[in-house]
């Protein structure tokens, strides 16, 4: 239910706790926040505050990037005004409850506005868009600190083995797995289910699909959340998309689908298996122009370690119905239950930038007139590369999306320019690094 700013005032002025909690993200989809005293954020609400925009200059490790127009050096990193959504309030459960609102920038590069952008796009067009993340992510019994004092070598995971969808595993950590569920769902991040994977002290969640903001705000603040809680425990989650050659990567599927406020348009009885012509526009766009903007999707070089053949996770540019091998899986079901799953998105991605990119990408085939003409394959989407195969890796990927036409004409060329060189930045960090497999591969036998 949302409340009036009225309401929210209220709600702020006459909690017991004497501050609020205010968080916008950055290019990877790390929450940057702080505390505001009552006082300060009361005065904030109407015309914002001041917020370091160093948060779009640097990147996941706090290093200054080098080489952007935004900010950097040469503009001395002045503040930007971030403004706050009021209807993000929510109260933080396991913080004694103290206030939380999302913000903003009215910036091209920023995550969560070029989101708003593309969902009021859908919305002239007359369409409701439908989102649901779902998240996998490994869980190890580390503290931070013990973690880096070992270098990140070899820590313990939650629970031993291959045990996917086992209650006995869930059992073991009952007290862990409750509070994620129902702090969550105090939080206002209400998980749809909640179970073990495959791989050990792998979790899964689904989170209950809403209005494509409330869906990427909602997975935003679980990834964020999961770990705020996991220290109560002395547990770490991490969402890196690939933890191990040897174990399955970590995806962050997004399920979708389009209304015009009370009917799904994605549903036709008589359609092509009751998928309608809208539909298949929509899948057309996302199939279409998924190559040009990859990085979106798989945003890290881990990405492309999880989008590898015959690991759950797709490498072709295919659909199929209710087929988990290929890029795009359609699930066409009753007049509610009709959605597309899209399922070369990894734990790894910002959720503001992967809705986003999912319904541009839609409603460009929606726009564009755009046939499903690629058939649907039946089996394993590993071995049909007759529609082509995704980039493989993020150097091949970035200068794919930076070059794009498409690119610039669904984000807008500022903000396509800023995220490719954040990426290629990413790619500058890899290729310098010494790695543990180059020790064990040349140390001793070159």
């Amino acid at each position: 239910m949302k409340l009036s700013k009225e309401r929210i005032t209220e709600e702020v002025k006459t909690s017991a706790n004497p501050k609020v909690k205010v968080a916008i993200t950055d290019i990877d989809g790390i929450l940057r926040g702080k505390y505001l005293h009552k006082d300060k954020f009361l005065g904030s609400l109407e015309g914002g505050f001041g917020f370091c925009n160093v948060v779009f200059g640097w990147d996941s490790g706090d290093v200054a990037y080098e080489g952007m127009e935004y900010t950097g050096w040469h503009t001395g990193y002045p503040d930007a005004m971030a403004r706050l959504d009021p209807q993000t309030f929510r109260k933080v459960p396991w913080d004694e409850d103290v206030p939380f609102f999302l913000g903003d920038f009215d910036l091209d590069i920023c995550p969560r506005n070029l989101l708003k952008k593309v969902k009021s796009r859908a919305e002239q067009a007359g369409f409701h868009a439908n989102f649901g993340q779902e998240f996998e992510w490994f869980n190890f019994r580390e503290t931070p600190e013990a973690l880096h004092a070992k270098n990140f070598s070899d820590p313990t995971p939650l629970t031993p083995g291959m045990f996917g969808y086992s209650l006995l595993r869930m059992s073991r950590n009952s007290d862990y797995l409750n509070d994620l569920y129902d702090l969550m769902f105090q939080f206002g991040v209400p998980l749809e289910g909640l179970h073990t994977e495959t791989g050990p002290g792998v979790l899964e969640a689904a989170i209950l699909y809403a209005d494509i903001l409330e869906s990427a705000d909602r997975a935003v603040l679980f990834k964020s959340g999961a770990k705020e809680i996991g220290l109560k425990y002395g547990i770490m989650p991490t969402f890196m998309a690939k933890i191990s050659e040897k174990l399955p990567g970590c995806s962050g599927h997004l399920h979708q689908s389009l209304s015009d406020g009370k009917t799904n348009l994605f549903f036709d009885e008589k359609g092509r298996n009751k998928m309608s012509p809208l539909m298949e526009s929509y899948l057309a766009g996302l199939l279409h122009c998924m190559p040009e903007i990859l990085p979106l999707y798989a945003p890290t070089i881990n990405s492309y370690k999880r989008l590898v053949e015959g690991a759950w996770a797709p490498t072709t540019l295919t659909w199929g119905i209710d087929n988990r091998t290929v890029a795009i899986r359609a699930l066409p079901g009753g007049s509610k239950s009709t959605r597309i799953e899209l399922r070369v998105v990894g734990s790894d991605a910002n959720p503001y930038l992967a809705h986003a990119a999912s319904l541009a990408s839609g409603l460009y085939g929606i726009q564009k007139g755009l046939k499903l003409t690629v058939p649907a394959t039946e089996g394993n989407g590993y071995r049909n590369t007759s529609n082509g195969v995704l980039p493989p890796n993020l150097w091949e990927a970035t200068a794919r999306f930076k070059n794009s036409e498409i690119a610039k004409e669904l984000f807008g060329e500022t903000f396509v320019k800023h995220f490719a060189g954040t990426r290629e930045w990413e790619w500058r960090q890899h290729a310098k690094a010494v790695t543990d497999w180059e020790y064990k591969r040349y140390f001793e036998i070159i």
